[in-house]
């Protein structure tokens, strides 16, 4: 961990809200900006980062220095018990020594070589796996980590005991990104749908988007957004105000963020995701310009 310069913990205290796909783009986006990028998947039983990074199928392979990552890119290695199960079905059913015994591996064998950005996804909770990789890190130092919610009190009941989780153990919490905040899609990529007597659907989204090209063709244009969870209860923002700690922003529900993490690729190669990449890129540029890591590691380089 001595050639590490900066940690970053991704967690939240409820599972299903995005850790993973937020660590996957967060490394995409800091690989992309030219720094060494190593992304650790310490979510035991249920690893997702090969999946979303397009490394399903790898395997670890051993050096002389150690093991070594598997490489998305020259600039982004990746480590993962999914790499190490005999078929992506295996169950791990471990107690927590075991885990434990996996993550001290995971930072004292694996050769990560000079890096500017380590990115832990840690699993919903503060349990094990989160004492571990904190008792273990902060020797060499922590530099905080990102909380991931939705905007929905059975949510943020949860991800209140992570932040005070951070608090009582000693971590910084950087900032804290509100995740599915609200359904956004184009216009033209809904299905329409007609509500038979029976209540079967009827599809008419043809019919739809042909009289919106004929009669309002400015429409296709349209960004339509609808709120999945209720977030009355001021969701995230409310929450970081009454706790203290910073809020990052918030990422819509993006049917094409949801593809690419599927598909196994970086939401900010193309177009495609124009809902959710420039918020984003938004959070990780503040996240950079807070820390002020940027200009650090220039310094560093010249």
């Amino acid at each position: 961990m001595a050639t590490v310069k900066h940690k970053i913990l991704v967690l939240s205290g409820k599972g299903g809200v995005g850790k993973s796909t937020f660590s996957a783009q967060l490394s995409y986006a800091l690989a992309a900006m030219d720094f060494q990028v190593g992304l650790m998947d310490i979510d035991i039983c249920g690893p997702s980062i090969p999946k979303m990074l397009g490394l399903e199928g790898q395997e670890i392979h051993q050096s002389n220095l150690g093991w070594s990552p598997v490489y998305v890119e020259s600039n982004l290695g990746v480590m993962s018990i999914g790499f190490m199960l005999p078929n992506p079905d295996e169950a791990v059913i471990w107690r927590g020594p075991r885990k434990n015994g996996l993550i001290k591996q995971f930072l004292k064998d694996v050769y990560w070589g000079e890096l500017d950005f380590l990115v832990v996804d840690a699993p919903p909770g503060t349990s094990d796996e989160h004492i571990s990789i904190v008792q273990y890190l902060q020797a060499t130092g922590i530099d905080g980590a990102i909380i991931v919610t939705t905007p929905q009190q059975v949510s943020l009941i949860d991800v209140r005991k992570e932040v005070s989780f951070c608090k009582k153990v000693g971590v910084e919490v950087l900032g804290v990104v509100e995740n599915m905040s609200g359904l956004c899609q184009r216009l033209t990529d809904f299905r329409f749908a007609k509500l038979t007597e029976n209540g079967e659907q009827s599809d008419i989204t043809e019919r739809v988007l042909g009289y919106m090209r004929e009669n309002a063709p400015e429409m296709l244009d349209v960004i339509a957004c609808s709120e999945v969870f209720d977030s009355s209860g001021g969701g995230a923002t409310q929450m970081c105000q009454e706790m203290g700690v910073p809020f990052l922003g918030k990422v819509p529900l993006d049917p094409q963020l949801c593809k690419a993490a599927e598909e196994g690729r970086s939401c900010f190669a193309d177009q495609k995701c124009g809902v959710s990449a420039p918020v984003l890129k938004s959070i990780i540029e503040k996240l950079l310009a807070m820390n002020q890591w940027r200009e650090e590691l220039q310094q560093v380089t010249e």
